[in-house]
């Protein structure tokens, strides 16, 4: 698989040019080039290699006036070429089922992917059929939503490993398969028709929520969030929203990541430090986005499913959007929502939020009890380690606390959570040297 030299997470700020035409024109000049050549191989090197050729050619030429024109012709052409040295040794590798329509309006967009055909009439976006293809029933649930990530948002394989929770070279294996098995199944770059859309849905809106996740997730570089993705997973939801008005499972997430992207312009301070949720300042938060939420999540019944588990993250998110101040928050309430979030989906990671929850409830060794061997089911979770850590030294426990956080930033990368965790143990250390602690 080749990827460029620098990715986008690593560019220096949203001003470069080669980090926003990623942004803009990765899933789309892929979708582009699949819909013409059904060749998911081929395709995905052919635009790594495009974006690489950028990063070398654009310093020293000049940012091309359409950067979409010149990516998708750069890929299109190293296509070609490897389709003639295939017919040269007379190998033929299997296509993707494409429909003629979607083969010539892909063709027709030869000099610009922010251009193009006529719009199919149910989906109205080249990433969103990208997404429903790669959402293919045929493909297994982890493999539908790796090569998504990979295909639409153009992440790189520690990337999703990490928002995936295994290892890097456990996920490029699984992407590889993937590919071929999106190949030999004849699984067809298309559509349902609009009365089976439905069926595809519970995985189109997982993989929706973890490419806005992608963007929350801290990177190390200059650009550690990216708000562009949670931009785009919201504008793609609000689609799906107008193809299925009032579905619940879509209307449910639509209400997440408003609540949760509400809050983006305060997460980092100025230097580019982590600010915690109770440390932000509420004054920052997009009250437009907050109060579009809000009606969306009030006229949703309690369900079963996915449907429900987004639809009670958002009434989480909802009481930390509508509380004054961080002290006026109903943990109890948040509490609840977890406990039944936790019911509902057995998840190791909401148990990890519940404990948090209920520690400012009923103090850190009832959430300590919570925690209690779910390292066997989070393993090599820095979080889990970073929030015992804390916990510990809420209860007292320095030595326990220090060694807690030594195990999570040894489990980060670097960047923001890295440096956020080295404060917090220089925190606990200088604590612990003051006479108040020696005297205790």
């Amino acid at each position: 698989m080749t990827t460029p030299p620098s990715g986008p997470h690593e560019a220096s700020a949203q001003d470069d040019p080669l980090a926003r035409a990623w942004r803009e024109h990765w899933g789309r000049t892929v979708a582009l080039l699949l819909g013409q050549f059904a060749r998911p191989d081929l395709v995905e090197d052919a635009v790594a290699e495009a974006f690489a050729s950028a990063a070398q050619r654009w310093p020293q030429d000049g940012v091309p006036d359409s950067p979409g024109a010149w990516l998708l012709t750069a890929a299109r052409r190293r296509v070609v070429d490897r389709l003639r040295a295939e017919a040269v040794h007379r190998r033929k590798e299997p296509l993707m089922v494409v429909d003629a329509r979607t083969r010539a309006a892909a063709s027709a967009s030869a000099t610009d992917p922010s251009t193009g055909p006529a719009e199919d009439e149910h989906l109205l976006d080249e990433r969103l059929r990208l997404i429903f293809t790669c959402c293919h029933p045929a493909l297994s649930a982890e493999a539908r939503v790796a090569l998504t990530l990979r295909f639409v948002i153009g992440l790189d394989v520690p990337e999703i490993a990490r928002l995936m929770l295994v290892r890097p070279t456990t996920m490029a294996a699984r992407i590889t398969r993937a590919k071929k098995r999106l190949t030999a199944s004849g699984i067809p770059f298309d559509v349902p028709p609009a009365g089976r859309l439905d069926e595809r849905l519970d995985v189109v809106a997982t993989v929706l929520y973890l490419v806005f996740t992608a963007g929350y997730h801290p990177q190390p570089g200059d650009e550690p969030l990216r708000g562009d993705l949670g931009d785009e997973a919201i504008r793609l939801a609000r689609v799906l929203d107008s193809l299925l008005p009032g579905h619940g499972v879509v209307r449910a997430l639509l209400a997440l990541m408003l609540l949760q992207h509400s809050r983006r312009d305060a997460r980092l301070d100025p230097d580019g430090h982590l600010v915690l949720l109770h440390d932000q300042d509420r004054s920052r938060w997009r009250r437009t986005e907050i109060e579009e939420a809000l009606p969306l999540l009030r006229g949703l019944p309690r369900t079963t499913g996915q449907a429900e588990a987004y639809r009670l993250q958002a009434l989480v998110a909802a009481e930390h959007a509508t509380a004054p101040a961080a002290a006026s928050t109903r943990w109890d309430v948040i509490a609840g929502h977890y406990a039944e979030l936790e019911d509902l989906t057995g998840s190791p990671v909401v148990r990890l939020a519940r404990a948090v929850a209920v520690a400012e409830l009923d103090g850190p060794d009832a959430a300590l009890a919570l925690l209690e061997g779910l390292e066997t089911r989070l393993p090599d979770h820095h979080r889990l380690e970073a929030v015992r850590a804390e916990l510990a030294w809420q209860a007292g426990r320095p030595q326990e606390a220090a060694a807690g956080f030594l195990r999570a930033l040894a489990l980060v990368p670097g960047g923001p959570e890295h440096e956020h965790l080295t404060e917090r143990l220089a925190a606990l250390r200088t604590e612990a040297l003051t006479p108040e602690a020696e005297a205790g």
